[in-house]
């Protein structure tokens, strides 16, 4: 009798830790992202917008998130490969990358901005303006391949960071730097600098939408993804994170 208690204890202490079980999934997110993913220096932790917005999905649909640094050329190639199951980072929707990966519903709108030397004072109005001059940008980003159809500029340098542009364009080594418009405002209004500007008359030639990705054909996760993307939107916590970040 005693023995078929225990035993019938440890069966339903068994069945009661697989189920309370919740799966972890491994995201992916770039560490030069500031404010949406960036590797937070006081806990050496990855920190930022897209980090808090998984962490609150993740809470509301029952999985843990387990955070790797992944640059960001390599997020798609590292999803595709199984090395990690989401990306949660500032990657927008586009039809090509829709073909081999599938996103999530949009999360917020997003473009590029240009930096300049401040002693450049031209109202540059769109990415032709630079015809002639050497430009940096992310590579593997949607603004490399519009400044590649664009064309014209003596040379398109390509970096693996934004903080890497912003350095380049204030030691002369490029005239101009394209990349993410939110991440190099929030940078140059943590820490103005005398040497470099975002040009305001600037219109970007690139918009997109922000989203959540997995790997191409997993629905069951897409779908969980979705449904705690409504219930942020809803509850207006989304607004409450941008809040936080500075981008409202």
């Amino acid at each position: 009798m005693i023995r078929t208690l225990a035993g019938a204890l440890f069966a339903s202490l068994l069945s009661l830790g697989v189920s309370a079980a919740e799966p972890v999934y491994k995201i992916g997110s770039t560490t030069t992202g500031n404010p949406f993913t960036f590797l937070n220096v006081e806990t050496n932790k990855i920190d930022g917008l897209m980090v808090d917005l998984i962490t609150e999905i993740g809470k509301d649909q029952g999985f843990e998130v387990d955070l790797q640094a992944v640059p960001f050329a390599s997020l798609i190639p590292s999803l595709q490969g199984d090395k990690i199951d989401i990306v949660s980072a500032a990657i927008t929707i586009t039809p090509a990358r829709a073909e081999i990966v599938d996103f999530s519903d949009p999360v917020f709108p997003y473009t590029e901005g240009v930096v300049v030397p401040k002693d450049d004072a031209t109202e540059y109005k769109s990415a032709t303006d630079f015809a002639g001059k050497t430009v940096g940008v992310q590579g593997g980003t949607t603004y490399y391949e519009y400044l590649q159809k664009v064309g014209g500029f003596a040379e398109i340098k390509t970096y693996d960071s934004i903080a890497d542009i912003m350095r380049d364009v204030e030691l002369g080594r490029i005239q101009a730097g394209f990349a993410d418009q939110p991440i190099m405002q929030y940078r140059l209004s943590q820490e103005e600098s005398d040497k470099i500007r975002i040009v305001p008359t600037y219109e970007p030639g690139v918009i997109g939408q922000v989203a959540l990705v997995v790997k191409k054909g997993n629905s069951e996760l897409l779908a969980q993804l979705n449904a705690g993307i409504k219930k942020i939107k809803e509850s207006g916590a989304l607004e409450d994170l941008q809040a936080k970040w500075g981008l409202r």
